[in-house]
């Protein structure tokens, strides 16, 4: 997924589930940082204090570096939450361990990680820490049928558009990004062992709310996707969660989206169709101008880096990169700035998901080493 969704639905979502616009915000703006917080490292003041960071996402999504992006630390607890093929925490699945991995919508898994949101909600990052859930949770729609390591279980072939048909002219664009994998222009048939990582092979298919495909994958399953309608089911399901997280109970019946929500929703999932994922983001923010939803009118806008943004106003830089060598003038309001208690969430999240929650499921993750797997 990307802006369009995860910040400017996430945040009518929200609305929708009953936050008013400041709470809602740090939601939507929470979900759509995961993939722009791309630094890590010490953050050094002038008075001796230091602050530590993680990133959870790369500075350049080129999935032709496959060793840089290979990194199971980001990928797994922030965009392809391993599914166990929808079974419960110490049940596995048949097969082997991949198929523990590969990431499912709404699975026990998922749900784990919002139940333990809920019963965090009252600490000072609680809001922070739902944000980058539902950043992970949504993801679980559009990125079903794919992991976060490398592996064939990520290969695509006979790659089909919305009506059926092999899609050559997408299978074109993959061959001339991808110039060392073969391509048979007969088959469709894409070949690789190098690059299968998460969803790679086809590109940002996944991510585009409006699209209708389908591919053939590395087990040799035929699958049909409908972007649309995964993404209006992704969020119903984080309306619910949003709404439980409010009552704070993690079993509480609740409704979802309003019906005339929901249809104002579905029309405009398959409506915005431009390539463009900031110009699809602007018409979302246009919809929330014009008081289209139940929750009236508001201003959404959202800044990932530079003036403006919650890292400029917490220790006052403008730059997209650190160098890890800067000294920033220590203020007392970075205590409760935004994006220090993000990054607090960040670490929190990474952390509960990598060392309590996989391995429930028997999922084992080493910080900065490979998963062995075996197909």
């Amino acid at each position: 997924m990307q802006i369009d969704f995860h910040n400017g639905v996430t945040y009518i979502v929200a609305r929708l589930a009953g936050f008013d616009h400041p709470e809602a915000n740090v939601i939507a703006h929470c979900a759509q940082y995961v993939d722009d917080a791309t630094n890590s490292g010490l953050i050094r003041f002038n008075n001796g204090t230091v602050f530590n960071h993680i990133s959870s996402a790369h500075k350049l999504l080129d999935y032709r570096n496959f060793r840089q992006l290979a990194n199971y630390q980001v990928w797994i607890p922030f965009h392809f939450l391993p599914g166990n093929e929808g079974l419960s925490a110490h049940q596995n699945p048949n097969g082997t361990f991949i198929n523990k991995l590969i990431c499912r919508p709404n699975s026990h898994v998922a749900q784990d990680m919002l139940r333990e949101c809920i019963q965090l909600r009252q600490t000072d990052h609680g809001l922070y820490r739902l944000g980058i859930a539902m950043h992970v949770y949504a993801d679980t729609w559009a990125h079903q049928g794919f992991a976060g390591v490398n592996h064939q279980v990520n290969e695509a072939r006979k790659l089909i558009d919305s009506r059926g048909n092999l899609d050559l002219k997408f299978t074109k664009k993959v061959k001339a990004y991808f110039k060392k994998n073969v391509v048979d222009n007969f088959t469709g048939h894409l070949l690789s062992e190098v690059f299968p990582l998460g969803h790679g092979a086809v590109l940002g298919h996944p991510d585009k709310p409006f699209l209708k495909w389908g591919y053939t994958n590395g087990l040799n399953e035929k699958i049909v996707r409908n972007n649309p309608q995964d993404y209006l089911e992704a969020a119903d399901h984080m309306c619910q969660w949003l709404q439980r997280y409010r009552l704070g109970d993690p079993d509480a019946r609740v409704t979802g989206l309003p019906p005339k929500d929901k249809v104002v929703i579905a029309e405009h999932l398959q409506s915005i169709t431009h390539k463009n994922n900031e110009i699809r983001y602007r018409q979302w923010l246009d919809l929330i101008g014009q008081g289209r939803f139940s929750f009236g009118t508001a201003h959404l806008s959202y800044v990932h880096k530079g003036i403006g943004s919650w890292k400029h106003d917490a220790i006052g830089t403008e730059a997209l990169l650190d160098t890890g060598e800067e000294v920033f003038q220590y203020d007392p309001s970075f205590l409760e700035s935004h994006w220090k208690q993000f990054h607090e969430a960040l670490i929190a999240h990474r952390s509960y998901i990598v060392g309590t929650l996989l391995p429930q499921y028997d999922i084992h993750i080493k910080v900065n080493q490979p998963i062995k797997l075996t197909r």
